[in-house]
């Protein structure tokens, strides 16, 4: 193996433990009782390595994130095309609870949640941002819908978009309240059925 193939190696080792001991950390202490000083410090490398990976701390959960959209851009090429629209955003948002609930765990969303709240937050902050791939999904899905004229309404179609994907949020946020209370898969499912009852006409047998 040549120098330049060992490097990329290494540097890809180092990114990844930086990123598993700082959520560690963030799960363990809360995020803002977490500094980089610390996370370098047991990870045993410096801070000019940290910030060859990550432009901040907060910065280690919008890595994350990307991480998950890969998720969503598999599941994506799964759906059976035959799928009515409503079917297809209900399936998306039961794989993606399943998966955060799964292979995610409460712990790093409620951590991510948490720190989200005890900031300023703007449109691009990765929990709203309308450029991840989840909201472009739903979004093409409800292009669709409007097109076939599945759905009935007087409402715009930003308007529709945004209590959809609210209708994620508001079941992850739900889930961080309740915890193993609630089954984040069947609550998403009546929570945009219920959705759908009131701005679709009724799906023919």
């Amino acid at each position: 193996m040549n120098p330049s193939s060992q490097r990329a190696i290494k540097a890809q080792q180092t990114r990844q433990q930086l990123l598993d001991t700082a959520l560690e950390l963030f799960s363990q202490k809360g995020f803002d009782n977490v500094t980089i000083d610390e996370i370098v410090e047991k990870c045993n490398v410096s801070k000019g390595a940290f910030y060859r990976h990550f432009n901040s701390k907060y910065d280690v959960f919008a890595v994350k994130f990307k991480d998950i959209d890969k998720f969503y851009e598999s599941f994506y090429e799964k759906i059976h095309p035959t799928c009515s629209v409503k079917q297809k955003i209900i399936l998306v948002y039961r794989e993606q609870m399943a998966y955060l609930r799964d292979e995610i765990g409460l712990d790093f969303i409620r951590t991510v949640y948490t720190s989200a709240l005890s900031r300023t937050m703007d449109e691009k902050h990765y929990l709203v941002d309308p450029e991840r791939r989840i909201y472009k999904l739903i979004e093409t899905y409800l292009d669709e819908g409007l097109e076939k004229g599945d759905f009935v309404s007087t409402w715009e179609k930003d308007q529709l978009l945004l209590n959809l994907t609210r209708c994620m949020r508001a079941t992850v946020f739900d889930w961080i309240i309740f915890q193993n209370k609630l089954d984040i898969v069947e609550e998403i499912t009546i929570l945009v059925t219920m959705m759908f009852e009131g701005i679709g006409k009724p799906e023919k047998d």
